[in-house]
């Protein structure tokens, strides 16, 4: 007897885009590729030794392998309360990694049909979870100041009436701006006036390295829900993201967790609540990669600069991991495959775009190569593009 086991997908997952930047993963697994794909942090910067000593002291306690409550451990969350500014520890809830955060909040608060307003270009993984609830998903491009909010006040006032707004407040994955000042005061009036929620995603925040630090959108209304994460900024492995917000919102959140996972891990938030609490060495940590990250950025544009000069246009990066490129004229979506040929790899800016092509844009990300490494990066671009001109 022959099982057919090819079974067909939900209409939830039917309705999810495939993720070409983890697709393209698997090609700059290759020695000799140089990937400025991949949204990773720098594995030399990630603090092993430290993480060793606080697990081995964590694990000492046989109650660290317990399981915990669905909101999170209460120190652990004592401390995310202080580290993103909440005063009450009940909006405060613990996730594994803050992608499961917007998972959690698109099932708890949308119905098939709701509108939604993302970014674009976007951030794959929230346009993934906002297709998997099958809602309706409108764009708006990213400016030099952060999402549109002229547009947005134009829609709201023909009528337009979105449940979530997302954006990514800080150093924009992929886009690499950070929102200004004025445009978060206003998309927070307009959440106050308008009555929609709105989705901060910070996980870069505090990878600064220029320019000035700007309070985000939930400093300017309670309509908003702030995401955060240990991945940029302690390890990935480590697996906690939280989210803060109105405690109803949060309430909702935790009773659908039970369902999901019932609860994180009780032993990676407690090495996170140690290390987060030690603020003098966290904050040396912290100033370690922003150096270092602020050293690679200005590697990459001095090398973008000296060896593609005018064939390219973009924003020099003030922190997270990321700098976003145009060239005008150029396919690099195809360019992409000269590229790989030539030993490196970048995301083409088409993976990132829902309403807008980007059909000539492309991510790199600066974080995981040194400085040497990105110059060469970019001359093995350059070859590529010389490579597709002749083609």
């Amino acid at each position: 007897m022959t099982l057919d086991l090819a079974y067909a997908p939900s209409d939830a997952l039917a309705n999810v885009r495939g993720s070409a930047i983890r697709d393209l993963l698997k090609l700059t697994e290759q020695p000799n590729v140089l990937s400025l794909a991949g949204g990773l942090p720098a594995t030399e910067l990630i603090p092993a030794q430290r993480i060793s000593e606080t697990a081995a002291r964590v694990s000492a306690d046989p109650a660290a392998l317990q399981y915990t409550v669905s909101a999170g451990v209460m120190s652990c969350r004592e401390v995310v309360a202080d580290y993103v500014g909440v005063r009450d520890v009940g909006q405060v809830l613990l996730t594994h990694g803050s992608q499961q955060a917007l998972f959690l909040l698109a099932h708890a608060l949308l119905n098939p049909g709701d509108l939604v307003v993302v970014d674009d270009p976007v951030y794959v993984g929230a346009l993934q979870v906002f297709q998997s609830v099958r809602a309706r998903i409108r764009a708006l491009p990213i400016t030099a100041h952060g999402l549109d909010v002229d547009l947005l006040r134009r829609w709201l006032e023909a009528g337009e009436r979105p449940r979530i707004i997302h954006t990514v407040s800080n150093f924009h994955n992929p886009a690499g701006v950070s929102a200004s000042r004025s445009t978060r005061i206003e998309l927070a009036r307009l959440a106050d006036e308008y009555g929609f929620l709105i989705i901060e995603d910070d996980p870069y925040g505090r990878l600064r390295f220029a320019g000035r630090s700007i309070e985000p959108i939930a400093a300017h209304s309670d309509r908003v829900v702030l995401l955060g994460s240990a991945s940029k900024v302690l390890a990935p492995a480590l697996r906690v993201g939280w989210m803060s917000g109105p405690p109803d919102v949060i309430g909702l959140v935790e009773r659908l967790r039970q369902g999901v996972d019932l609860c994180g891990s009780t032993f990676s938030q407690l090495v996170v609540a140690e290390l987060l609490a030690d603020h003098t060495w966290f904050a040396e940590h912290i100033d370690v990669i922003r150096q270092e990250y602020g050293s690679r950025a200005a590697a990459l544009t001095s090398a973008l600069r000296e060896t593609l000069g005018g064939r390219v246009t973009f924003t020099d990066p003030e922190g997270g991991m990321f700098c976003w490129v145009r060239m005008p004229g150029v396919d690099t979506s195809a360019l992409l495959l000269e590229a790989v040929a030539a030993g490196v790899a970048f995301v083409p800016g088409a993976a990132f775009g829902v309403e807008a092509d980007f059909g000539d844009c492309l991510r790199l990300s600066f974080a995981t190569l040194t400085p040497d490494e990105l110059a060469e990066g970019v001359r093995r671009l350059a070859v590529a593009v010389a490579v597709l001109d002749r083609g």
